[in-house]
């Protein structure tokens, strides 16, 4: 494995390429993504955005080019997806919750039988964790007694409670009523400002001009454009990103 250093990109995507069948849903995509920066993904559904994000994780293999986290290459078959998921946090649209346990219990579930911590250490983790998302008095609650915004708080608490060095969020606000968008976007914000390494594929164009480092527009598996948000946002220069925020500002 590579000697990785915080002076290299914590994710470095070179000619990134992925098809499902005939259907070629990343054309070359080529982005770095620093320690501590934020990257925000932009554009319309099926320009390939979720797609990225799973093969960063290693949820979905590339077919061609190349994926580093940290150094080491996501696409190499010898790779520890275990040892690259501690590594790397992400946290989807739908919260998978599981909802036979209580949100503590979604909590500490990872780091007691994955990482064999202590039990009494990872509860206290998980504790503070829910403090930070701001849902003290929640931790006995069930998926089912908690609201969708609330879920997806303990969704990314669950992520964080393993430590990872970058987050990765899809879209985690689309399945949300407008009421609980905006705790999730303030755990968010929290966290940037903290310092977490974020990657956020997001339709919350107001959320990505006021978090982003950087702002990515892809369409139909092409990165078309980037920039930082305030540059971006007011001269976009290519005809299809200002088409896009036409549309949608």
């Amino acid at each position: 494995m590579a000697t990785w250093t915080p002076d290299q990109p914590l994710v470095e995507m070179r000619d990134v390429h992925k098809a499902f069948g005939a259907l070629e849903v990343l054309k070359g995509i080529s982005l770095n993504v620093m320690k501590r920066e934020v990257i925000c993904i932009i554009g319309p559904s099926g320009s390939g955005k979720s797609t990225l994000l799973r093969c960063v994780n290693a949820l979905v293999p590339i077919d061609s080019g190349s994926i580093l986290v940290e150094g080491q290459e996501v696409n190499d078959p010898r790779l520890d997806k275990l040892a690259l998921r501690r590594k790397v946090g992400m946290v989807f649209q739908q919260y998978n919750l599981f909802p036979h346990r209580t949100a503590l219990d979604n909590i500490m579930m990872a780091p007691i039988h994955v990482l064999k911590r202590d039990k009494a250490e990872v509860e206290e983790q998980a504790r503070a964790l829910i403090r930070k998302v701001r849902l003290e008095g929640k931790e006995q609650s069930y998926p089912g007694e908690l609201s969708g915004g609330q879920q997806q708080r303990i969704a990314i608490a669950r992520s964080l409670a393993m430590n990872p060095d970058i987050m990765l969020f899809d879209e985690v606000t689309a399945a949300l009523d407008p009421e609980t968008v905006k705790d999730v976007l303030l755990t968010i914000r929290q966290l940037t400002e903290e310092g977490m390494t974020c990657v956020i594929v997001t339709h919350e164009m107001g959320f990505a001009r006021e978090v982003a480092d950087r702002v990515y527009f892809t369409d139909r598996g092409i990165l078309v454009e980037h920039g930082p948000p305030k540059e971006f946002f007011a001269n976009p220069r290519d005809p299809r990103t200002r088409q896009f925020l036409d549309q949608i500002l």
